[in-house]
């Protein structure tokens, strides 16, 4: 008699294994280090538009920089900022590592101020760092 059983052979089974593993293999090494790579852009993208735009548009009101980040957020008083017009910004900026943003003004690198994050390694030097002064956008 024949049987009438349904299912797949330990060989099928195998090859079905063997597959996926191949594709595995092929697909995540193409996905490592992409959530980096999202983080720096992530940075790059607050350093050189986002707090850049509010810096700029706090200096066009008062002609001047701001002393520090916290004076996009809320009124220094009129001894700082004569024409302040903000805020400028919702929150304090924390880079995409939840370390705040570096901020000194007088620029030691720029003209006018500087603005960076050590990036993920956190420490000032470091490869991560990234910066308003070194303008090479990410790759």
């Amino acid at each position: 008699m024949i049987s009438t059983k349904k299912g797949f052979t330990l060989i099928e089974l195998m090859l079905v294994v063997i597959i996926l593993g191949i594709l595995v293999a092929m697909v995540v090494p193409r996905l490592v280090g992409r959530g980096e790579q999202a983080r720096k852009q992530a940075a790059y993208a607050d350093i050189n538009s986002n707090i850049a735009l509010a810096l700029d548009l706090y200096e066009l009101d008062n002609g001047r920089y701001p002393e520090k980040l916290e004076d996009l957020l809320k009124d220094p008083g009129e001894s700082r900022a004569q024409n302040w017009n903000g805020p400028y910004l919702k929150r304090r900026p924390k880079d995409p590592w939840g370390r705040d943003y570096n901020y000194r003004v007088p620029g030691q690198h720029s003209n006018d101020y500087d603005l960076y994050s050590f990036g993920g390694d956190g420490v000032e030097g470091g490869d991560d760092d990234i910066t308003n002064w070194e303008t090479d956008e990410l790759e």
